[in-house]
């Protein structure tokens, strides 16, 4: 699993820099031990998932690093501290950062519209990575949505939809703001969903066909190249 993620990270990273992202990997393989996703899957599936959006996004090791890290102090009873020590400061602050946003999930509804965008702002000051590591991990989570109790999913969604989204946007992050649209629409209103992703599947079939019609030899009849 760690190989996909070394083979990106080698592309436009120090060795030096993969390697700590290597030490970090198996780290938090080892603070996951034996938890589980409600996917089934080991936990380690998650941070890894993350790490690889990060990747993706070609972002610093320490970036990627706080990814894969990114659950350790809530999850594992890992502190700060004991982050800072192996990984440095930086990644422990950042991991910090994105734990403590963590927390305005358990929040009530009430209290998380007030309290959320405070926190943010608060992160996105001291350090906008802290930012965009919640955002992958946003991601993946909303790719992995299905796992839940209906009645989470549309929380999650909802959340995802007022919050993470018009963030993403914020930072410019096309790609990921229409992903996480998608996906909340996909949550929030199932019935029009179903009924949108078979029209352009529909559209789909048609581009198809046009597309398989205009290569079509010369000899064989197409509303591009008719008989007679």
């Amino acid at each position: 699993m760690l190989h996909g993620l070394t083979d990106k990270l080698s592309s436009y990273l120090d060795p030096k820099e993969v390697d700590r992202v290597t030490r970090s990997y198996y780290f938090s393989e080892k603070c996951h031990l034996g938890q589980m996703r409600q996917s089934g899957d080991p936990y380690i599936t998650h941070p890894l998932a993350v790490a690889n959006i990060l990747a993706d996004m070609r972002m610093d090791h320490e970036s990627v690093i706080a990814g894969l890290l990114h659950d350790v102090i809530e999850d594992c009873g890992i502190t700060k501290g004991q982050i800072s020590r192996r990984f440095g400061r930086t990644v422990a602050d950042l991991v910090d950062g994105v734990s403590k946003l963590s927390e305005v999930e358990s929040a009530s509804r009430a209290e998380q519209q007030a309290e959320s965008f405070q926190k943010m702002t608060l992160a996105m000051s001291r350090d906008i990575r802290v930012m965009l590591v919640k955002l992958a991990d946003r991601l993946h989570n909303m790719r992995t949505l299905d796992y839940l109790e209906p009645e989470k999913q549309r929380r999650v969604a909802q959340e995802t939809r007022d919050l993470y989204a018009p963030l993403a946007h914020r930072f410019g992050m096309a790609k990921v703001r229409w992903e996480l649209e998608d996906l909340a629409f996909k949550h929030l209103e199932p019935d029009a969903y179903k009924t949108l992703a078979k029209l352009v599947a529909a559209k789909r079939g048609e581009r198809e066909q046009l597309i398989a019609q205009m290569r079509a030899p010369s000899g064989i009849s197409s509303p591009l190249n008719p008989r007679g």
